[in-house]
């Protein structure tokens, strides 16, 4: 039996910064000492501006993230700490550098063992994008994905090993199960199959295609409907309105 992790530090964007990335990662840090409180949980938080976030007590280090100085010293940080495991949680959007590479500045100065969540997998991505991730496939000891498709990209687009990849599902918070009806009902959408896209919203998500596809849909599926909820992200607000 391999010997009991005691402590973990996970790098990633973390609340009350509004990403994606940072409710995941908040919501990890959750379950990890949800499952054993005993253990030393550090996180590492990405910056996307210069003034930071009130972060809780759990946040052990910031690095803004178009400072590479800070990437080196956040490697420092950790190799001082010596975690146990090292969870790092990659989306390009969150680190500096062309398409994020300064990230490959922190993973390759670490002694400890890394773990690489790829929040996105790219099936065709630019020379930058692909020399990233094969990067982090050598600097780390696992690349995590959430599903078969990504796990396939990494396969045939990327050559990465079938030994490095490891497959876990997203998830879902577990909440108890409540009939539908009465929301649908408030929605007009009592007797209709509903298609929902929901979180913060950017071009990114892909929602046109998803648009392109309904006539399609309709067709065989004449009592759908799609619902796209959601706030405009807040990079997209600054930059866009």
């Amino acid at each position: 039996m391999p010997p009991p992790i005691d402590s973990v530090a996970l790098i990633g964007s973390y609340l009350p910064r509004q990403c994606g990335i940072a409710t995941f990662t908040d919501d990890l840090a959750t379950a990890i000492l949800d499952n054993d409180p005993n253990i030393d949980c550090s996180i590492i938080a990405m910056n996307d501006r210069r003034e930071g976030y009130r972060y809780p007590d759990t946040v052990k280090l910031q690095i803004s993230q178009d400072q590479l100085n800070e990437y080196r010293r956040a490697a420092d940080f950790l190799n001082l700490k010596n975690p146990a495991v090292i969870c790092l949680q990659h989306e390009y959007g969150i680190f500096g550098g062309q398409r994020g590479s300064f990230i490959i500045e922190l993973a390759k100065n670490l002694k400890g063992p890394l773990f690489t969540t790829l929040h996105t997998v790219l099936r065709e991505p630019s020379a930058e994008e692909k020399k990233i991730i094969l990067q982090l496939s050598e600097l780390s000891a696992s690349l995590v994905v959430m599903s078969e498709h990504a796990a396939d990209f990494l396969r045939d687009v990327y050559q990465i090993p079938e030994r490095k990849i490891n497959l876990i599902h997203h998830g879902v918070l577990d909440v108890p199960f409540l009939d539908p009806d009465p929301c649908k009902s408030k929605l007009r959408a009592d007797d209709k199959t509903v298609i929902l896209t929901f979180g913060l919203l950017s071009p990114g998500k892909g929602i046109e295609y998803m648009i392109d596809a309904l006539p399609d849909i309709v067709n065989t599926h004449p009592d759908a409907l799609y619902y796209v909820v959601g706030a405009t992200h807040p990079h997209c607000k600054a930059e866009s309105g």
